[in-house]
C-alpha cells in the first residue's frame, strides 16, 4: 500500500495474481480436484457402510436408527440438515450485497431452538412420532395428516432443487466443470447413499460433512483476514461501501432487513424448520430420551452462530477486497452466488489443496441437505399416504424396499427441478422464502391444534390452505414486481481495464435504472419483508381457523385429549412462575398430567390411587350428563383401562 498507486487507481488496491488484476478467474489443481473426490468418496463410504451393516434391520431402523441414537451425531445432523450450501454461498453474499444487519438472525437462532426444544419437540416426543403428521392425525383428522404432509413434500422438493443448484453453480465458476455435469454427480451420491444406508447413514455422513464444511470456512476467513490486513481495513471498507449498518430498528415491516424481522421473523422463519418440520422432527426423535433430544437441539444454537459468523466475516472480507472492483460488473462471474467461490480462488489459489477443500466443503453442506432431506420425504410418503391408507399391503421388507423406491424417485425429480432453481436469484432469500411461504403453513397448522383447543379439522384444513393462497400471492407478487432495496455501493475504480472486452466496459459504465411500478394493485404487500412470510402465515392460519371452526362448530376443549394440548402456560419461562390462580384459566378446562414430554407408558402391575384418580379426572371431564333427560351427550370417554392417561373408548 505504501507504493505509488497506477493511475486512476483507488485505495484499498491489492497488488497480485488476482482476478482483477489479470483478467481471469484462477482453476483447480489436481489437488484440489483430489481432495475433493476424496470428500464424495469418504460420504458415499459412509452409506455403503451402513446399508451392508444394517441390510437387515426393520423399517424403524432404517428410517429412525432404533431410536438409540447419541445426542452428538443427531445435534450435528440436525444442525447439516438446513446450513446447506445455501448458507456458506449466501450469508458472504448477503454482507457483500446489503450490509452487515444480518448479524441480527442469531437472535433468531437463539429463540427459535428454545422455541423447538421446550414447545414443539415434548409433543413430538412424548408421541414416539416416525412422522411429525401423525399428530395432526390425533388432534384433526387422517386427511389433514396428508394434506400436511403433501406441503411438507413440495416444500422439500423445492428447497433441495436450489441446494443442489448452488453448489453446482459455484463449481462452475471456478473450475470450469460443466454445471449440469455437477448436478447430476452430487444429485446421484447423495440419492444412493440416502437410498441405500437409511437414517443411519444419514446422521454419521451428515456429521463428518458438517465438520468438512466448519473446517473449510476457517481456512477461507484466516487466510482472507491476511490478505485484506486484519478487521480494521475490512471495517473501514464496510463505512465507505455503505455496509456499516448494525442499528436498523425500524418497525416498518416492508423494510428488508431490521433487529425486529431477523429477530422476530427469524423466530418464526426457523422455528418452522427446527420446530415442526419433518426433516429436524424425524431426526430428533431418534434419541432415546427427550433430555437427549432437546441436548442435541440445543447443540445447534452455538454451531448455527459460529458457522453464521463465520460465513458474515468472510462476507466483510470479501466485500474488502473487492470494494474496487466488483466482480459482476466487471463480468468475470455472472451471480452473486458465485462471488464467494471466486474470492476463494483469488486468496487462496497460492496454497495447492485450499481451494478444492472449501468446494468439497460446499458440496458437504449440500449432501447433508439433500440426504436429510431425501430421508425425510420417504417417511413422510411412506407413513402418511402410502401406509396410511394401504397398510396391510406391505410387510417390515416390502415397506423398505418401497422406502428405498420412493428416495431415488424423488432423487430424480430434484435433478429436473434444479434448473427451476438456477431462475430464482440470491439463492439465501429464495431459500428462507420458501421456509416462510410453504413452511409458515405448516406452523401454523401445528400451533393452531397445540395451542387452541376450540380448532377442529375443517378449521384446519382452511387455515392451511387460505394461508398458502395467501403467501404465495405474496411471494409471486414479490417476484414479479421486485421491490426496490438498499444495496452496498459497487466500485470498478481498480479493475484492470486492458484485459477486458469492449463489450465487458460498456456495460460496465452503464447506467441502467429500473422502474418500479408502485401504482400495481397490493403493491404495498408485496414490499413486506420475506422474514416476516412465516409469521404472517402462522397468523393467517391461525385465524382463519379459529373463524371458520367456530362457525362449522367449534371443538369444546374437555373433548380434546390433554395430550395434544401444550401447557404453554406451565412451561415457558416466565409464564411458569406465575400463580396458579392465574394460570389455572388459561387452561381453558384442560387437565394436563404427568411431565410435559415424556412418553406415555402403560404399566400393567401398577393401579396406584394417583393413576385412578387421573382416570377419574378424564371421565368427568369428558362426560356432560343430561340431569332432565338422563342421556350422556358425550359418548367420547378418554379412559385408559391400565390407569395411562388416555384410550379412545367408545359408549
Amino acid at each position: 500500500m505504501s507504493e505509488q498507486l497506477p493511475s486512476g487507481y483507488k485505495e484499498p488496491f491489492y497488488k497480485g495474481e488476482y482476478s482483477f488484476n489479470t483478467g481471469r478467474v484462477h482453476q483447480f489443481t489436481w489437488v484440489d480436484y483430489l481432495i475433493f473426490a476424496a470428500m464424495l468418496a469418504i460420504s458415499a463410504s459412509i452409506g455403503v457402510f451402513h446399508a451392508i451393516k444394517d441390510r437387515k434391520k426393520n423399517l424403524d431402523n432404517y428410517l429412525m436408527a432404533g431410536r438409540q441414537m447419541s445426542p452428538i451425531p443427531v445435534g450435528l445432523s440436525l444442525l447439516a440438515s438446513f446450513m446447506s450450501a445455501i448458507t456458506l454461498l449466501g450469508n458472504p453474499a448477503e454482507i457483500y450485497l446489503y450490509s452487515i444487519m444480518y448479524f441480527w438472525i442469531g437472535v433468531g437462532y437463539f429463540l427459535c431452538i428454545a422455541g423447538a426444544s421446550h414447545i414443539y419437540l415434548p409433543m413430538f416426543y412424548q408421541l414416539q412420532v416416525t412422522s411429525a403428521y401423525e399428530y395432526l392425525e390425533q388432534r384433526f383428522s387422517r386427511g389433514v395428516r396428508t394434506a400436511a404432509s403433501l406441503v411438507f413434500v413440495l416444500q422439500s422438493i423445492l428447497y433441495m432443487a436450489i441446494v443442489l443448484y448452488a453448489p453446482s453453480l459455484a463449481l462452475n465458476a471456478v473450475t470450469g466443470f460443466t454445471l449440469w455435469g455437477s448436478v447430476v454427480a452430487i444429485g446421484s451420491i447423495a440419492t444412493l447413499y440416502t437410498a441405500f444406508g437409511g437414517m443411519k447413514a444419514v446422521l454419521f455422513a451428515d456429521s463428518f460433512q458438517v465438520l468438512t464444511m466448519m473446517t473449510a470456512l476457517l481456512a477461507v476467513l484466516i487466510k482472507g483476514g491476511m490478505v485484506i490486513g486484519g478487521l480494521g481495513p475490512a471495517w473501514e471498507s464496510l463505512k465507505r461501501t455503505n455496509r456499516y449498518i448494525w442499528d436498523d430498528t425500524t418497525v416498518d415491516p416492508s423494510v428488508r432487513h431490521t433487529v425486529w424481522s431477523l429477530a422476530i421473523g427469524g423466530y418464526f422463519t426457523w422455528v418452522a424448520i427446527f420446530g415442526v418440520n419433518q426433516t429436524q422432527v424425524q431426526r430428533a426423535v431418534t434419541t432415546p430420551s427427550l433430555t437427549k433430544a432437546k441436548i442435541a437441539m440445543w447443540m445447534n444454537f452455538p454451531g448455527k452462530c459460529f458457522i453464521l459468523f463465520l460465513c458474515c466475516f468472510i462476507g466483510i472480507y470479501m466485500s474488502a477486497f473487492y470494494e474496487n472492483c466488483d466482480p459482476i460488473k466487471a463480468k468475470f462471474i455472472s451471480d452473486s452466488n458465485q462471488v464467494l467461490p471466486m474470492f476463494v480462488m483469488d486468496v487462496l489459489s497460492d496454497q495447492q489443496g485450499l481451494p478444492g477443500l472449501f468446494i468439497a466443503g460446499l458440496f458437504s453442506g449440500a449432501l447433508s441437505t439433500l440426504a436429510s432431506g431425501l430421508n425425510s420425504l420417504s417417511a413422510a410418503v411412506f407413513k402418511d399416504v402410502i401406509g396410511l391408507y394401504w397398510k396391510d399391503k406391505f410387510n417390515d421388507r416390502s415397506a423398505r424396499i418401497l422406502s428405498i423406491l420412493i428416495v431415488i424417485i424423488f432423487g430424480a425429480i430434484l435433478l429436473g427441478l434444479a434448473y427451476v432453481a438456477s431462475l430464482l436469484g440470491n439463492v439465501l432469500q429464495a431459500a428462507l422464502s420458501l421456509f416462510g411461504i410453504i413452511g409458515g403453513p405448516l406452523l401454523g397448522v401445528f400451533t393452531l391444534g397445540m395451542f387452541f383447543p376450540w380448532a377442529n379439522y375443517i378449521g384446519a384444513f382452511c387455515g392451511l390452505f387460505g394461508s398458502l393462497i395467501l403467501l404465495f400471492w405474496i411471494g409471486v407478487g414479490a417476484a414479479v414486481y421486485s421491490p426496490p432495496n438498499l444495496k452496498a455501493f459497487h466500485y470498478i475504480n481498480n479493475c484492470n481495464l486492458s484485459v477486458l472486452s469492449n463489450d465487458t466496459i460498456a456495460s460496465m459504465f452503464a447506467n441502467v435504472t429500473k422502474v418500479i411500478d408502485t401504482s400495481a394493485p397490493a403493491y404495498g404487500l408485496y414490499r413486506l419483508s420475506y422474514m416476516y412470510y412465516s409469521m404472517t402465515a402462522v397468523l393467517a392460519t391461525v385465524t382463519i381457523g379459529l373463524v371458520v371452526s367456530f362457525i362449522t362448530g367449534y371443538t369444546k376443549p374437555q373433548d380434546v385429549n390433554p395430550r395434544l394440548i401444550c401447557p404453554f402456560f406451565d412451561v415457558i419461562f416466565p409464564f411458569c412462575f406465575l400463580p396458579e390462580c392465574i394460570r389455572k384459566p388459561l387452561r381453558f378446562g384442560i387437565v394436563h398430567t404427568g411431565v410435559y414430554g415424556e412418553p406415555e407408558i402403560v404399566d400393567k402391575e401398577s393401579k396406584s390411587p394417583d393413576k385412578v384418580q387421573s382416570v377419574e379426572n378424564h371421565i368427568n371431564l369428558a362426560l356432560e350428563v343430561d340431569t332432565q333427560q338422563g342421556k350422556i351427550k358425550s359418548n367420547k370417554i378418554g379412559v385408559d383401562v391400565n390407569g395411562a392417561d388416555n384410550v379412545d373408548t367408545k359408549l
